[in-house]
């Protein structure tokens, strides 16, 4: 198996490839631009929520559209390389949008998974999940990992902890 086989670059390729529905299929989606153990402990807890767990990623110009100039940090192919090594994540698919709400019409999931800085009325794709049987899942973050702060941290020079 080559590690990006469950890599696809759209919707209708992730389709196409799994004509038949798992029973239960999990959805999150993310930059996922420096994997930490806050992405690895959620990605599990989503996975636990059901049979199969496909990661939409956002692609390097969303990315950047979303960031800055200066990010990614590692390009798609990366990020969907590093996903794809977790036990979790049975497929990333890439959407180009600032927003995954086009794959997850396409996609149609049972659960749509989004951290705990989410409220229900803020996750996008919402209104297509529920109107189709599906429910949304507000998963908490494991306290003290974000990218952003590791970012900032190597920018600065600086270790794990301030010194």
């Amino acid at each position: 198996m080559t590690p990006l086989q469950h890599y696809y670059p759209d919707a209708q390729a992730f389709l196409q490839a799994h004509p038949h529905r798992p029973a239960t299929l999990c959805f999150t989606n993310g930059c996922f631009d420096l994997l930490h153990p806050g992405h690895v402990k959620y990605l599990e807890d989503v996975r636990a929520l059901g049979d199969f767990l496909v990661v939409g990623l956002n692609s390097d110009a969303s990315v950047a559209r979303l960031k800055g100039p200066s990010r990614p940090l590692q390009d798609e192919r990366a990020r969907a390389m590093v996903l794809l090594g977790l036990r979790s994540v049975d497929a990333v698919v890439k959407f180009e949008e600032d927003t995954p709400l086009e794959l997850i019409t396409a996609l149609r999931p049972d659960i749509l998974a989004k951290g705990g800085d989410y409220t229900p009325e803020t996750v996008v794709g919402r209104e297509v999940v529920e109107a189709g049987g599906g429910r949304v899942v507000l998963v908490p973050f494991l306290p003290g990992h974000s990218t952003s702060a590791i970012v900032e941290r190597i920018r600065r020079g600086i270790g794990c902890a301030e010194r």
